[in-house]
C-alpha cells in the first residue's frame, strides 16, 4: 500500500511506511501531518503526487515516484535464470516499486513486471548460492506460467515450488543482530503490530495487505520462538498433534471443539 502524505505547510509525498519514512527519517509524529490518500497503484499515486504538490502550492518533484526505485533494479538475465539484485525478503517491495519494467532474456523471452505475477515470482523464487543479496527465477518456468502463447486459460501455471523458509528467516535475523540484541517482549509488540496491521487490511478487504501481514506475522513468531530457544517448526507440530483428532462442529462461524 503506498500513502499520499501532507506535512502542512512542508510538503507532500508518498511511501510505503509512514513510521520510517515520515516519523523516523523526518521527525514528524503521527499527529503533524496526515495522509491524503492511499492506493496499491503506483501509476496513479505516483500522478496523484504532482498534481497535489501543483495544487497545494509545493515544489514539485522532478522524478516521478515510481521511477525512483528503477535504476536500483538492473535485471541480469542469462540463458537459464533471471537475477534480481536484492535478497529475497526485500524483492516483493522492488518489484511493486518497478511494475512496467520489461527485460529480454538470451533465448529471446520478452518478460515484464506485473502486479498479477508478483506473487507468483515470489513463490518460486531462490536465492543465490553465491550471494544472498540476490536472487533469482527460471525463464521458463516464467515463461510457461505465463508468456507461452500456445496456453489457454484452461491450462494450469507452472508448478508453484514449496520452499522451507523458516532457515531463511532465522539466517536473515541473525546477520541483523535480532538474536544477541533483540528480545521477547520486543518481539512480541511487533507481533500485535502486525496483528493491528492484518485487521486493518481484513476490515479493507485488501488481498495483498492480507498476505504481507500474514507473512510478517510469521516472521515474527519464528523470531519469537527462537529467542525462547524454540523451532517455530516443533510449535507447528505440537499445535498440529493437539488438534489433528480433535472434534467438534462449526458455530457462528469458529470451530468449537467436543468436550
Amino acid at each position: 500500500m503506498y500513502y499520499l502524505y501532507h506535512i502542512p505547510g512542508k510538503k507532500i509525498g508518498v511511501t510505503r511506511n509512514l513510521n520510517n519514512r515520515v516519523t523516523a527519517q523526518q521527525g514528524y509524529a503521527p499527529d503533524e501531518y496526515e495522509v491524503l490518500l492511499t492506493s496499491d497503484d503506483i501509476d496513479f499515486i505516483s500522478n496523484k503526487e504532482i498534481e497535489l504538490q501543483q495544487s497545494y502550492g509545493y515544489k514539485k518533484d522532478r522524478t516521478l515516484y515510481k521511477n525512483l526505485f528503477k535504476s536500483n533494479m538492473n535485471i541480469n538475465p542469462t540463458e537459464q535464470t533471471s537475477t534480481f539484485p536484492v535478497p529475497v525478503n526485500k524483492l516483493k517491495g522492488h518489484l511493486m516499486d518497478n511494475i512496467g519494467l520489461k527485460w529480454t532474456t538470451p533465448q529471446g523471452y520478452n518478460f515484464e513486471i506485473k502486479k498479477e505475477y508478483i506473487n507468483w515470482i515470489m513463490a518460486n523464487v531462490s536465492e543465490s548460492m553465491f550471494n544472498n543479496n540476490r536472487c533469482y527465477i527460471y525463464n521458463k518456468a516464467f515463461y510457461e506460467a505465463f508468456f507461452n502463447p500456445k496456453h489457454n486459460p484452461d491450462v494450469e501455471p507452472a508448478q508453484v515450488k514449496l520452499t522451507n523458509y523458516f532457515p531463511l528467516i532465522r539466517d536473515w535475523a541473525e546477520e541483523r543482530g535480532i538474536y544477541e540484541l533483540g528480545n521477547s517482549h520486543t518481539q512480541y509488540v511487533k507481533l500485535m503490530e502486525e496483528a493491528g496491521e492484518l485487521a486493518k487490511a481484513l476490515l479493507e478487504n485488501n488481498i495483498d495487505e492480507i498476505e504481507d501481514a500474514i507473512g510478517d506475522m510469521v516472521v515474527v513468531l519464528t523470531n519469537l520462538a527462537e529467542l525462547n530457544d524454540l523451532k517455530i517448526e516443533r510449535c507447528i507440530q505440537t499445535a498440529y498433534n493437539q488438534i489433528k483428532n480433535r472434534k467438534g462442529s462449526m458455530s457462528n462461524g469458529t470451530f468449537v471443539k467436543s468436550v
